[in-house]
């Protein structure tokens, strides 16, 4: 078969600044042959809208947070956006229902991505299990719109400002994205899946020798995710991770590095107490300026936005009131986290806000299986439109890595996933300091775009 580009040589030639690589996100979709049932899907659509018929409302609604819908003005990118939130949030919601789980980050937008990519294959109750979990409600539409919002995020990729007194010009904000699949030479895949692929994601395919040596191919791929996250992300798939039975992985990369268009001022720093969540204190270190910004206070919750360099992306911290992090958490839906992007308004004051920077390990499979997807891993799993005729793939297991760092200067962030298969109005001013559990996201503003998402229970356990 014929070797198509990868894609990886935008992000090993990237000119960064001070920071490097300031957020990385890689994906991995490896596969194997077999073949499932699927489970009921899972229902992660939003509370309905009271009933204005005599009939009495299917749900009570939840809370009293607003709802909201996408920002962007492309439809159909507001439709993936839109489904993409929810998926968000459903893993959210997952990976921290244990009571032993204290930080949590992940990337939606790569998962969502890099799944898309297999997606793309699925036939069947494996295509419409996954559809659902995901939120693909475009259906055919989805790679088109993925393309799309691609397209949107490309405008945004680098952003320069000068710096100094010979006026030299620095990369503050960058956001870069690549995909790439690795193929074994003797499995009969669909000209046709490839193309998709290509056309929609811009995968470029790599051939590869799964069946004679797993373990090569695997420091292989475990090398271009680490080219590709400036060596944050190493070790992705972990060893025995491939296997002869291996025949396809699917990679996606997403750098993303910004400076704070207000950043703080590192002198103007103080200690404070923060509460974690089961009631503990700690003295922990807190950045402070007054500034103007985006900030809303809403029932139970405040938030407040702060835009990186270029205005077009921004980290949106939303602090819940005492005693009701788990309340707000689980009315916390797509929409209503649109609701809080609306509610945001110009204000001014005083924001305390601790540096944090902490990394998370999980395995994502089981969380998949639970959010109903288990039509895509057992036996049965349809991925019949990745191949020219007969069998076909099934995941096995998922993994995600991931880091932050938040700091005076702005946001430093990686994150990888291998899925290897056999995917209100605002107040006038503000004073705000951060002392307790909080929820954050870095979003594009454009398109409201989720590409990032975490929480911060306990601060000082995420500060170096």
């Amino acid at each position: 078969m014929d070797e198509r580009p990868s894609g990886v040589e935008a992000l090993m030639n990237l000119n960064l600044n001070r920071r490097g690589l300031l957020a990385a996100t890689g994906m991995a979709v490896a596969v194997a042959l077999a073949g499932c049932t699927v489970s009921s899907p899972r229902n992660t659509t939003a509370d309905d809208p009271p009933n204005t018929t005599d009939e009495p409302p299917a749900e009570e609604p939840m809370g009293s947070l607003p709802e909201g819908s996408p920002s962007s003005t492309n439809d159909r990118i507001g439709e993936l956006v839109a489904g993409n939130a929810g998926f968000a949030l459903d893993i959210h919601e997952q990976l921290t229902a244990a009571d032993d789980v204290d930080n949590v980050f992940v990337s939606p937008y790569s998962v969502s991505m890099a799944l898309a990519m297999t997606y793309g294959g699925a036939s069947g109750e494996t295509e419409t299990a996954m559809r659902e979990t995901l939120g693909f409600s475009l259906q055919e539409e989805t790679h088109p719109a993925f393309g799309e919002l691609q397209a949107a995020l490309d405008t945004r990729a680098t952003i320069g400002v000068p710096r100094g007194s010979e006026k030299e010009t620095i990369d503050a904000f960058q956001l870069e994205v690549a995909n790439a699949l690795w193929g074994s030479t003797s499995y009969p895949f669909s000209e046709a899946y490839l193309d998709l692929v290509d056309e929609h994601y811009g995968g470029g395919f790599n051939e590869a020798d799964f069946g004679s040596n797993p373990e090569a191919e695997r420091e292989r791929i475990n090398q271009w995710v680490a080219d590709a996250t400036e060596g944050r992300i190493e070790d992705l798939i972990p060893k025995g991770g491939l296997s002869a039975q291996t025949v396809f992985v699917l990679t996606n990369a997403i750098c993303f590095m910004a400076d704070w268009q207000l950043p703080f001022d590192p002198d103007n720093m103080s200690e404070s107490t923060f509460r974690a969540l089961n009631g503990s204190k700690s003295a922990v270190s807190m950045m402070h300026q007054n500034l103007r910004t985006n900030y809303a206070d809403l029932p139970n919750v405040q938030a407040i936005e702060l835009p990186y360099v270029g205005g077009g992306v921004s980290m949106v911290v939303i602090v819940l009131d005492e005693g009701k992090f788990e309340e707000v958490q689980t009315e916390l839906t797509g929409p209503t986290l649109f609701g809080i992007f609306e509610a945001l308004g110009d204000a001014s004051g005083d924001l305390r806000m601790p540096k944090f920077e902490y990394e998370f390990n999980t395995e994502l499979s089981e969380v998949l299986k639970s959010m109903s997807m288990e039509a895509a891993f057992g036996p049965g799993a349809d991925f019949s439109e990745m191949v020219d005729s007969g069998g076909g793939p099934r995941i096995d297991d998922v993994f995600h890595k991931a880091f932050v760092s938040v700091d005076e200067e702005g946001t430093e962030a990686a994150a990888a996933t291998s899925v290897f298969m056999i995917e209100s109005a605002p107040p006038t001013s503000f004073d705000l300091t951060i002392d307790r559990p909080f929820l954050f996201c870095i979003r594009d503003r454009p398109t409201d775009a989720v590409l990032f998402l975490g929480q911060v229970t306990d601060v000082s356990a995420a500060q170096s």
